[in-house]
């Protein structure tokens, strides 16, 4: 089964397809990243304007690559929630109007089980259940993954997402949008050791995580620096701010492996593509003899091809929907964003 995905729930314009929810025949994504850096970081006005000039161009050039014509898929799918919803509405009104038109099944996908998904692309061997660490520029969440279409958040954070905070101290730290891939860089010659910073404890959560007192943490020093006068060790504080986040993230999931027994473990969104994350991912599989499956660089951001294979499973379940699917700013891995009439 081949299917046609849209994914525009960001600052990114993507279309793939995708055979049998594992198989990538062609992907292309159209970033916006040159444009909001002006910004600082995304304009959603801005966004959502550029996915409507760049959505049929992204659709039609991934079929060429895929070495086929738009009658020849089997069903369109759409990332229809969460995101900025004007952006979402773009790629979700072209995917189903699309769908109508050649009269094939639409199916609408949740962003986030897209980011698991994309593992399946890196790792045709994986299958549920399995746990789950979800970092990205929006949600952080820790989540078993019961089967395909079957979730169960076991912790998340309560404010910031990781990889809204890595945005944060990068604009504080003057290295741009985005944030993740600029404070890695400067935190490869860095030493994590030199700037202590908080790390958050949950009282009666500890899957439970927050990152706002670390972001405040990192804007509070670079302010008491520049008004002191003194010199401000930017790479010290991008590693130091990096360990931070990993101290943050990994012992939660560490936990999360004890109390649930699991094996396998995931990560999963544009965060998982962090050296410090990575490499301390890695130690922790191989301390405690789990299976680390990580997605390659290409999938750890926003990508259409994700979001086909997973819609390959929601197809399978029979989630589909119609021409009366919308688009929703907000939604847990749990609920199905299926709207059926």
């Amino acid at each position: 089964m081949r299917i046609l995905s849209i994914e525009s729930s960001c600052d990114e314009t993507a279309a793939a397809v995708i055979e049998d929810g594992r198989t990538i025949l062609s992907s292309v994504v159209d970033t916006q990243i040159e444009t909001h850096a002006l910004y600082g970081g995304v304009v959603p006005e801005i966004a959502s304007r550029r996915h409507t000039g760049a959505v049929v161009r992204v659709t039609e050039e991934a079929l060429q690559r895929a070495s086929m014509t738009k009658n020849e898929v089997d069903a369109v799918a759409a990332t229809c929630a969460p995101g900025l919803i004007g952006a979402l509405l773009v790629g979700a009104n072209f995917g189903k109007s699309l769908a109508f038109a050649l009269q094939k099944p639409f199916v609408p996908v949740h962003h986030i089980r897209g980011h698991i998904a994309a593992v399946y692309l890196a790792y045709p061997e994986l299958k549920p259940p399995f746990l789950t660490l979800i970092a990205s520029g929006g949600h952080s969440q820790i989540v078993m993954v019961w089967d395909y279409t079957t979730f169960e958040i076991l912790g998340g954070t309560r404010d910031d997402a990781a990889g809204e905070a890595f945005d944060k101290v990068a604009r504080v730290l003057g290295v741009g949008y985005p944030g993740g891939p600029k404070i890695d860089e400067l935190a490869q010659t860095g030493d994590p050791t030199k700037y202590k910073l908080p790390h958050s404890q949950i009282k009666d959560a500890p899957l439970d995580f927050s990152f706002s007192g670390l972001k405040t943490a990192v804007i509070n020093l670079a302010h008491n620096a520049e008004q002191k006068g003194e010199a401000l060790d930017r790479e010290a504080l991008a590693a130091s701010f990096c360990r931070a986040v990993v101290d943050t993230l990994v012992p939660r999931l560490e936990l999360a492996v004890k109390q649930s027994g699991g094996k396998n473990i995931v990560c999963a969104g544009g965060v998982a593509a962090n050296s410090f994350l990575r490499a301390a991912l890695t130690d922790l599989a191989a301390r405690m003899g789990l299976a680390l499956y990580l997605p390659p660089l290409s999938l750890c951001g926003d990508n259409a091809a994700m979001i086909g294979s997973q819609a390959y499973y929601e197809f399978l379940a029979g989630n589909t929907g119609t021409t009366l699917q919308n688009a929703f700013a907000t939604a847990e891995i749990g609920e199905n964003v299926c709207i059926k009439r």
